[in-house]
Order: structure tokens, then C-alpha cells, then sequence
């Protein structure tokens, strides 16, 4: 059975702060959606962020040699459970058995929804919203053994990632409908929903980085175009130019939640948390006032069960015009929860604002003077028109731009508004 060594076991929970100098660090998975923890909280390998350390002993593994069987699951390496295997179905009385060996290069880590031993980093389903109170789903799309993930034990800056994942006797099916091909070399298959990776256009943090296109990512590591729908029988074209090593900012999506590697290279770039703290005790300083009542407001950095509506030092961001002002009861339109605008008049929706903490979301470290629209999360100029670029798969057959804090979908073009206080920044 695929275990977590001891020193991984013992370092994941460690934050980038508390990093162990005497380990080295591959990259960080992030899931977009969570603005720096997961409620109820971080816990075990059920977390925001996984850190990939590079391991006390190899547990990687290659491919070795193929065979086709009449009796899949009465082969020998499936009913061995300490051989690696992938077992391609091709009809009731067929498969095609690829065995794997031990890589002594590579450390091997896997991502899915089982929170059974062989799984490194349990991803479920993401709810959008602010994730206060979150509500459990009734049915996942995340696949239980969803990804896997090699990084270079020699050269530590090379992350390729494969679709599907070992289970607990160390095997993988693909059942008779699942999409698979074969030529004189060798097989390979899609999972059912499958795996989609997006790599950065330019360098994701310190230059001016836009998104490219969504692939797909097979078995076996190769790339292809998208399926349509996500799940159809047909793959797309193979893309021989195209590589599966993961790049600072390449998004990987599980269908139901969606990934962020940050490499350790680009994370040095980054900027930080506590920079990103300082930034919002930066602009509390500067002491912005609501102009009813002349309180101060006092952005916070997270949004907890205690935010009450009432709260008159909480700043609200008026959607329509950017200006950051305080709660108020008077000028709401009775059809709908839109409210005038204290500094200009203008009526329009209102949300509370709140800041995105989350470092890895960030392409440069500028101040937080944007906003996602209607979320209210704050971030730099560079990182919000970034975002609001990118379309993140939702559901089964469709894309659309979120806020990375917290997976809502963006709306009102361009999905975003530039923020104007009332204090001595503005």
C-alpha cells in the first residue's frame, strides 16, 4: 500500500513561515476558492494548501511492461499488492495489464477525494461563496483517486502530473466506457471526467502573465485538447509539443475543484502573507472614514461568523461605483437589497469588504486597490484583471471567470471595480 513518509507526514501542516530549512520544496497546491484555510479548518491531509517536500526515500514508479489478459481481475498484478498496475479494459474478455516499477528518481504524490492512505492531499467538491457555515454536498464530482503528481527527486524544479491515481492495492481501472487507445507501442486512456490543466501565458508572478488554453492530461501524462462534452467517448487532438511538467501558475482541474500549483521558485517572488497583513494595516492606518457618523472603518482580513450586518466600523464596497464606505439603512431600493451610494448617489448592490490573504492568487506584490465584483475581495490591480481573464471550468461543459478567494462567479463586465476610500489615500 502507497504510504506518506514520516517527513512528509510531519512537515505538510507547516505554513511557508514555519517552512524546515533542511528539506527540499517542490511547489504548493492550492485549491482556488479558499482565502487561506478551510473551514472548519485545516485538518490533517484535508486542508487549503498542500506543501510537496521531497521525500526521506523515492516512492515514484515507471512504466515496465504491457500484456493483454482475458481475466483482468484474476491477474497476477492485480491481485499483487505491491505491484503498481494499470489495467485498460477493452472488452468483457480482454484488458490490457501495464505494470509499473519502482522509480528511485521520483517522488510520487496523489491528489483525490478518498481520504484513503494512498491519497497525499483530499480535495472535495468546492462550494462558491464565503464558505461561513458551508453547506455539504449531496453527490461529488471530484474522482477518488483523481490525479498523481512525480516531481524529480535530482532535479526538483521538474512536476509532471498524470491523470488518475493508485488506489489501495496499487491499481488503476479503466473500465470498458471509459475513453482509451491503443497503437503498436503502447495504451493510454482518459479518466471519466477528466483531469484539465491550464499552464500561465509568461511568467505567472513579477511579469505580465495572461492565460492560454485548457488541456487535457491523460493516463499515461500526454496532452489533448478538450473533450466535448467533458465526458465524451472521443479524445481530443493529440498535442506532441505540448508537456505535462507542471509551470509556476498552471491551474489543474478535477472537475468539482480547481488547483493552483506554485512552484518554490516563483513562490520566492511572491509576495507573502504578512506583506499582504501589512498592506491592510497600511490602509487602516490611513483611517478611512464613512462620511454618515464619520466612523472609522477597519478592513478586515478574513470574513468570520462574528461579521455581524450591523457592525458600524465594517466598510462596505459599493459594486456600481468602487467608493468604500459603512453600513446604512436609509436610500435601499424595496425590490431588491440595492442601497444609494453615501459620496455619489449612485444605486447599486453592496457588499462587504474583505481582503484576499490567500499569497498564492498573487501575480505581483502592488497595493490592494481593486475588487472582485460581487465577492468584495480585495487584491492588487495585476492579480484582479489576471483573474477575471481566466475561465475556470464549471460544471461538465462550461467556463467562467471566479474570484479566486472564494470560487464566485464573477459578473457585471469586467467583473471588477476599482476601490475608492475616503482617507488620505485617496
Amino acid at each position: 500500500m502507497v504510504s506518506k513518509s514520516d517527513d512528509t507526514e510531519k512537515h505538510e501542516e507547516s505554513s511557508s513561515a514555519r517552512e524546515p530549512k533542511q528539506m527540499t520544496k517542490y511547489g504548493e497546491l492550492t485549491i482556488v476558492g479558499y482565502n487561506g484555510f478551510l473551514p472548519p479548518g485545516d485538518r490533517g491531509r484535508r486542508r487549503s494548501k498542500f506543501v510537496l517536500y521531497k521525500r526521506s526515500s523515492a516512492n515514484g514508479v515507471k512504466r515496465s511492461q504491457h500484456y493483454v489478459v482475458k481475466t483482468p481481475h484474476s491477474s497476477q498484478a492485480i491481485l499483487d499488492v505491491e505491484q503498481h498496475s494499470i489495467s485498460y479494459t477493452l472488452s468483457k474478455n480482454e484488458a490490457v495489464i501495464v505494470e509499473y516499477m519502482p522509480d528511485e528518481e521520483k517522488d510520487m504524490f496523489q491528489i483525490g477525494r478518498s481520504s484513503e492512505s494512498p491519497i497525499d492531499f483530499v480535495v472535495m467538491d468546492t462550494i462558491a461563496g464565503d464558505k461561513v457555515g458551508e453547506n455539504k454536498l449531496l453527490r461529488s464530482t471530484v474522482s477518488r483517486f483523481a490525479c498523481r503528481i512525480l516531481c524529480d527527486r535530482s532535479n526538483p524544479r521538474v512536476a509532471r502530473i498524470y491523470g488518475a491515481g493508485f488506489d489501495s492495492s496499487r491499481n488503476i481501472f479503466l473500465g470498458e466506457k471509459a475513453t482509451k487507445w491503443q497503437d503498436s507501442r503502447e495504451i493510454d486512456g482518459l479518466t471519466t471526467n477528466g483531469v484539465l490543466i491550464l499552464h500561465p501565458g509568461g511568467s505567472f508572478c513579477g511579469g505580465e502573465v495572461k492565460p492560454s488554453l485548457w488541456r487535457e492530461v491523460s493516463v499515461g501524462g500526454s496532452l489533448f485538447s478538450l473533450r466535448d462534452p467533458r465526458s465524451a467517448q472521443q479524445k481530443g487532438v493529440v498535442l506532441d509539443d505540448e508537456t505535462n511538467v507542471l509551470q509556476d501558475g498552471t491551474l489543474i482541474d478535477l472537475c468539482g475543484a480547481t488547483l493552483l500549483w506554485r512552484s518554490h521558485e516563483g513562490l520566492e517572488k511572491s509576495p507573502t502573507k504578512h506583506h499582504l497583513e501589512t498592506l491592510v494595516g497600511e490602509l487602516n492606518a490611513g483611517r478611512p472614514q464613512r462620511p454618515v457618523g464619520l466612523n472609522t472603518l477597519v478592513i478586515p482580513r478574513k470574513l468570520t461568523p462574528s461579521d455581524e450586518t450591523g457592525n458600524e466600523r465594517r466598510p462596505y464596497l459599493y459594486l456600481k461605483c468602487g467608493h468604500v464606505q459603512g453600513h446604512h439603512d436609509w436610500g435601499q431600493d424595496k425590490g431588491s437589497k440595492d442601497r444609494r451610494c453615501p459620496a455619489c448617489l449612485k444605486m447599486g448592490p453592496v457588499v462587504k469588504l474583505c481582503m484576499g490573504i490567500e499569497p498564492a492568487f498573487y501575480v505581483d506584490a502592488g497595493p490592494p486597490t481593486f475588487a472582485f465584483s460581487p465577492c468584495g475581495h480585495m487584491a492588487t490591480e495585476k492579480t484582479v484583471k489576471y483573474w477575471a481573464n481566466v475561465a475556470i471550468p464549471h460544471s461538465t461543459n462550461s467556463f467562467d471567470a471566479v474570484c479566486p478567494f472564494c470560487a464566485t462567479l464573477l459578473v457585471d463586465y469586467p467583473g471588477y471595480v476599482r476601490l475608492i476610500f475616503q482617507d488620505n489615500v485617496d
